[in-house]
């Protein structure tokens, strides 16, 4: 009775959790464009002052700040579908998971591009978020050793893995420290989170 139950509650519980998920995505999407609209429209690009400034005390605010605001509707959307799309493969694991690797890769990440990027610049976009959830999935294959999850890994690889290049200097304008740092700190988040095969009980 209890099996039969189960299985029929099954569809319902996937379908709420999708469209929690949905929610938590376009939600966080909004917000993005909702503030990019605002700072173009009504504050002049303003709050592109509210980044991540190296090495300065206000600067430190900009590692919560900063993955909301962006340098224009192009760079906001250019982020969107990376991020929605990387995103809802970490929340297919588990919803928690969204919020603790984004957690992770916006702290540890802005904070590794607080301490070493150039003085004189602001850094800001969901950027590296986007490279933090590329590079839990990428490696998050390699820490569980699981035949589904190396599938996604995989799959990750060649659908994103030019954004691997995103990681060294040389583009003007691009804040590869936060592409880096970013994906560094997803590695990270891999280690932590994986979830590791329970040793098989010994049969008496």
């Amino acid at each position: 009775m209890n099996t039969t139950l189960e299985r029929t509650e099954r569809p319902g519980s996937i379908k709420r959790a999708l469209k929690l998920q949905a929610a938590i995505l376009l939600g966080l999407v909004a917000i993005m464009w909702a503030i990019e609209v605002v700072d173009l429209v009504v504050l002049g690009g303003a709050l592109d002052a509210y980044g991540i400034r190296p090495r300065t005390v206000d600067g430190l605010w900009g590692i919560l700040l900063a993955p909301f605001l962006h340098g224009g509707l192009g760079h906001v959307a250019a982020n969107t579908i990376p991020f929605v799309v990387l995103g809802w493969l970490v929340m297919l694991r588990e919803t928690w998971h969204f919020f603790a690797v984004g957690v992770i890769v916006a702290v540890l990440g802005g904070l590794g591009v607080w301490l070493t990027a150039p003085a004189a610049g602001v850094h800001i976009g969901a950027s590296g978020v986007v490279f933090g959830f590329f590079g839990f999935l990428l490696l998050a294959g390699w820490f569980e050793r699981r035949f589904g999850t190396i599938l996604v890994s995989l799959a990750v690889l060649v659908a994103y893995g030019g954004l691997i290049f995103g990681v060294l200097p040389g583009q003007v304008g691009i804040s590869w420290q936060s592409h880096l740092f970013g994906f560094l700190a997803g590695v990270l988040a891999a280690r932590f989170l994986a979830r590791r095969p329970r040793p098989a009980r010994a049969e008496r």
